[in-house]
């Protein structure tokens, strides 16, 4: 399996990195090294993330880490990451 980002997920990581900088950029780095770290745990057991079956056709995932949803795709052999965002965005 290989693990890939989507432009999306990306600026998802960047957003989520310049709204909590402004107030502590440690943290923000933290949560950013965390949430990049946590998908590679995909990559021994891809299905360990709810299946989000509204996504008919596709096989669409999410996991929680802390405070943060991840949502992902596996295709063939490959983990796309799709977005990610703090549970408490309207999303």
């Amino acid at each position: 399996m290989k693990l890939r980002w989507t432009g999306k997920a990306l600026a998802d990581l960047e957003r989520l990195y310049d709204f909590l900088a402004v107030v502590n950029p440690p943290a923000a780095a933290r949560t950013v090294q965390s949430l990049t770290k946590t998908p590679t745990r995909l990559l021994a057991n891809s299905r360990i993330g709810e299946q989000l079956f509204e996504f008919e056709g596709r096989e669409v995932r999410r996991i929680i880490v802390g405070k943060y949803e991840i949502r992902y795709e596996i295709q063939d052999s490959c983990i796309y990451i799709l977005r990610l965002w703090h549970t408490r965005e309207q999303r």
